[in-house]
């Protein structure tokens, strides 16, 4: 089990992330059959107990999907649950599995693509998102091709950071999303990177693209990457296949005339890529993630009736220093 990097972890604040990976670690220990099993029961109990993320992942639903019915959204968000609960499943056997964890069946579609963007030495850039199953996804891939990975790192988290770069290093190279000259490096040096830029970061290099035809924060960290680095950019998605018979990742031709130079033009065509993908799979993305919680107009609350626990926080900071 991982230990403590430093003696500040044992501080009442980071005990939550402790069981927390103390419960990965068990887990991880497990039959993966069982584990994943487990996983899937977790779904419902969190969508009955966590008010939050339930209205989260509905009103993500309600906002890109308006052409289903009311019940036919309902039960994409209790499925989306279910793969939520066995993604956190997925994630204790890509970290702490072992080597029974290579053995799950993995299909791969559209290797050719990689081969031929590589074919004369080019750098490749692989452009995903986040599903719910990207730890395993990605854990099982690289038993197939070289990669390294893009992380947020968590500084107010030791215990979790460091745990979250020593499960992902079993992929490849772990980089921070900061370390900008370190992922030019290691595309000039030939290995691919698997990078997702579809979540709401708070960036300078930020413009807002649609993303289901709803204006979506999008870090213009893809074509500057590619630019800098001179790299192709290949779209690689993935998906657990049904009844627990392993995993599909499908990988498309690199993409033409990419980047343009027009860093707005080029962040609405990623999120038009991962919307294809969102389309195919909806029920496997990750809509606990409040994707349009910045818009043009800062007045404008996306998510209305969910509490913004970070702002609450940074008001009790201020309130306090005001007091003392």
């Amino acid at each position: 089990m991982p230990k403590p990097q430093s003696t500040h972890l044992a501080h009442p604040s980071n005990w939550g992330h402790s069981l927390g990976v103390g419960l990965l670690w068990l887990l991880g220990h497990l039959p993966p059959s069982l584990v994943l099993r487990l996983g899937e029961a977790l779904g419902p109990v969190t969508y009955a107990l966590a008010r939050q993320r339930r209205l989260i992942v509905r009103r993500n639903l309600d906002l890109c999907f308006p052409e289903a019915s009311p019940a036919e959204r309902e039960a994409m968000a209790r499925a989306n649950f279910r793969h939520t609960g066995r993604g956190f499943a997925e994630l204790a056997l890509a970290w702490f599995g072992g080597q029974r964890v290579d053995r799950i069946p993995l299909q791969i579609r559209g290797l050719e693509h990689l081969q031929a963007a590589q074919a004369d030495g080019a750098p490749v850039i692989l452009l995903s998102g986040h599903f719910t199953s990207i730890e395993m996804a990605g854990r099982l891939l690289s038993r197939r091709i070289d990669m390294a990975v893009i992380y947020k790192p968590m500084d107010r988290r030791p215990l979790a950071d460091a745990t979250m770069r020593k499960g992902r290093a079993s992929i490849g190279p772990v980089l921070s999303k900061d370390d900008v000259r370190g992922i030019v490096r290691t595309l000039r040096r030939g290995t691919p990177v698997w990078y997702a830029g579809d979540q709401n970061y708070r960036s300078r290099q930020n413009v807002f693209a649609p993303f289901f035809g709803i204006p979506a924060a999008t870090v213009t960290g893809l074509p500057r990457l590619a630019r800098m680095s001179k790299a192709r950019v290949v779209p690689l998605f993935y998906h657990a296949l049904p009844d627990r018979k392993g995993y599909e990742i499908v990988l498309k031709p690199a993409l033409e005339n990419y980047p343009t130079g027009d860093d707005q033009a080029d962040s609405e065509r990623m999120n038009r890529i991962v919307e294809e993908a969102v389309r195919e799979h909806p029920d496997q993305y990750f809509w606990a993630h409040r994707r349009f919680k910045s818009q043009p107009d800062p007045d404008v609350d996306m998510y209305p009736g969910v509490q913004d626990h970070r702002r609450e926080r940074r008001q009790r900071r201020q309130s306090h220093r005001d007091g003392s």
